[in-house]
Formats: structure tokens, C-alpha cells, sequence
């Protein structure tokens, strides 16, 4: 298996070269090199079967391996009935859309610890509900479909490195979506170093195994932070928040781990993509 490099939906470039359709998306891409994308419900899944199936199509001719993005809506630390039946209604539409377009993996974000609960409260909701996803994805036949749980960017939401790992650890059905610049906003600058990430590398490698570890799904961008953690996503032109993504490349390229990086930079993700590819190229080159 080989290192996976890709955008998180589509770049301005993508737009102002006059393409319109998803379906275009994975040509475009893979004519830069790259071989992931993912695509976008974030803000609910809209996309219909012909729709999917087209995209889907398209990867398969170019060799672009697909994930999607859940809805932001998933709160995983609720324990409101109500909620619960919100979160197994967004994770199988997701399903459904992923399989009808070929998509392997579904990343999902762990939620808010809210006012009313103690963030153990919210670690015990998030473990139960969890294991409700993992059920109901599989009782739907979408056994084949891989739950990403990420890391987050804001202090106050479940989705510290170790929390993320904790319910990763509960099933060997999950991955980790490791978000370096989400830990590098909420640690505000604690993921700018190599030191930094082989402490992340080994914390999943004594939690889920070196097997599910060096196979870890990535989101990379540059973020601003503030007190709270994460304020908005950047471009690699910044050169005041970070994270870079040279250690990243240089750890990975050393442990020989096969990752999909996707790139969310502010509107040069694809672009930024490549950057990131090129880096771990070069870094590779040097293990040989």
C-alpha cells in the first residue's frame, strides 16, 4: 500500500478553470499527480445515487481512492434519545452515499462536551455511542465501510490525541483521523515538531497497534488558533500559526506508515496536496 495524497473537496483553481461538477474533480486531480480525494457532506449529505455514482466512476478511471466527510451535526458525547437517532440517520445517509460512490472511509467528528456534562460524562456518551454507529453501520450492510473518527480543533469538544485514540481502541473496525493542524490549534503550537509527532506515532502505535496505525487516515492544513483552540484554516502561505508539514513527512517516511493525507487548506487544498506529496517524496528518497 502507498502513501495517499489528496484535497478535501475541490480548490478555487478547480472553479475558476471553469469546471463545475464533482464528477470533473478526480481528472483534474490526478493530472497533479495526486490519488485521494474527499468529498464533502459537512454541512448534510446532498448528493444523490446518479450524482455519487459518477464521481465514483470517474475515481475508479483515474485511480483516486475516495472518503467522505460526515455531517458536523454527529454528537457523539450525547446521551439524548433524540440526538442518538439524528447521529445513526447522518452516519447512514453517509453510508449510503459513500457506497454508491465507491468510498471506503467515512470521517466523523466526536461533538461538543456541552454545558450540562463533565468531559468524563462526555467520553462515557461518546464510547456507547460509538458502538451504536459501529451496530447500525453493519446491520445497513456497509460493513465494508471504515468510521474515521478525527481529532478537533477546539478545546472544548471531545478529540484530544489520547480521547481520539481511546475510542479508537474500542474496535478494531475504527480508524483514527489524525487532524495535525486541529492538535496543533488546541495545543496552540504542540505539533510544530518531529518530537511531537513521533510522541503522536507511538501513543497509536501502544493504543491501536502498529497495523492500524500506519494505516491512519490524515487531515493536514495550517489553522489559526486562539485561546479556545482552532479559529479558521489556512493556506501554506502562512508562516505564523503552522503546523508544517515536514516532520509529519519526515516520521512517516522513517516508520514506512501508508496514511491518506487530505489536504484542507483554505481554498489551495489541491495545490497544497501536492506540496505535501512532494515533501514526502523527498524525505522518502533519503530512507532508501
Amino acid at each position: 500500500m502507498n502513501v495517499l495524497f489528496g484535497p478535501a473537496g475541490n480548490s478555487d483553481a478547480f472553479t475558476q478553470a471553469g469546471f463545475r461538477a464533482t464528477a470533473d474533480a478526480p481528472a483534474w486531480i490526478a493530472r497533479m499527480g495526486l490519488t485521494a480525494y474527499e468529498y464533502q457532506c459537512g454541512r448534510g449529505v446532498r448528493v444523490g445515487t446518479e450524482t455519487a455514482q459518477r464521481i465514483g466512476q470517474a475515481a475508479r478511471e483515474h485511480g483516486i481512492a475516495l472518503s467522505l466527510h460526515a455531517p458536523y451535526f454527529i454528537n457523539l458525547s450525547t446521551d439524548e434519545a433524540e440526538q442518538q437517532e439524528k447521529n445513526l440517520r447522518y452516519l447512514l445517509d453517509s453510508c449510503r452515499a459513500a457506497k454508491d460512490m465507491g468510498a471506503d472511509r467515512i470521517v466523523v467528528h466526536t461533538g461538543g462536551v456541552g454545558k450540562k456534562r463533565t468531559r468524563e460524562q462526555a467520553m462515557e456518551n461518546s464510547r456507547s455511542n460509538v458502538r451504536l454507529l459501529l451496530d447500525a453501520k453493519d446491520a445497513a450492510g456497509y460493513d465494508d465501510i471504515t468510521i474515521c473518527l478525527e481529532t478537533m480543533g477546539k478545546i472544548n469538544v471531545i478529540g484530544t490525541a489520547e480521547e481520539i485514540m481511546e475510542l479508537v481502541a474500542l474496535d478494531d473496525r475504527l480508524l483514527p483521523c489524525i487532524d495535525f493542524g486541529h492538535l496543533n490549534a488546541r495545543t496552540h503550537g504542540g505539533m510544530c515538531t518531529r518530537e511531537a509527532v513521533a510522541a503522536l506515532f507511538d501513543l497509536m502505535e501502544n493504543t491501536i497497534g502498529i497495523q492500524r496505525a500506519r494505516s491512519f487516515h490524515s487531515h493536514f492544513s495550517k489553522i489559526e488558533y486562539g485561546k479556545g483552540g482552532e479559529v479558521r484554516h489556512l493556506t501554506f502561505s502562512d508562516t505564523l500559526y503552522g503546523p508544517e508539514f515536514e516532520p509529519v513527512a519526515m516520521e512517516t517516511a522513517a516508520r514506512g506508515y501508508t496514511p491518506r493525507f487530505i489536504c484542507e487548506s483554505a481554498g489551495t487544498q489541491a495545490e497544497d496536496a501536492v506540496t505535501m506529496m512532494s515533501t514526502y517524496q523527498k524525505y522518502m528518497k533519503q530512507t532508501i
